[in-house]
């Protein structure tokens, strides 16, 4: 059986609008992923630069490439770097004046 000109039209609109209802679901569901959550803080290029600095300063190589230890190796860096910043703001918590009037018990 021959499809007319209008079957095949009509087949090809149909087609078409299936097409464009599911790239603008993806596309909607694409930005909403890429979307940064209201009230993050978008990191700047010094920001980063300043993170892998300090992963590197506690050891961690990014140039290793196909790392095997891939995903331990940078979470215990970044474990370390976590440590680092605890012990900092430890530090300053305990050389303040308020801090050290304030009787032990």
């Amino acid at each position: 059986m021959k499809l007319t000109y209008a079957d095949r039209a009509a087949s090809r609109s149909f087609v078409t609008m299936v097409a464009s209802t599911a790239l603008l679901i993806t596309s909607t569901w694409a930005h909403a992923q890429a979307s940064p959550s209201p009230g993050a803080h978008q990191l700047t290029r010094a920001e980063v630069m300043h993170e892998l600095e300090e992963l590197e300063a506690v050891g961690y190589n990014p140039s290793t490439g196909d790392d095997p230890n891939y995903p331990a190796d940078i979470q215990e860096a970044e474990r370390k770097v976590a440590a680092m910043h605890a012990a900092q703001q430890n530090a300053l918590v305990d050389n303040q004046p308020a801090m050290q009037s304030m009787p032990m018990q």
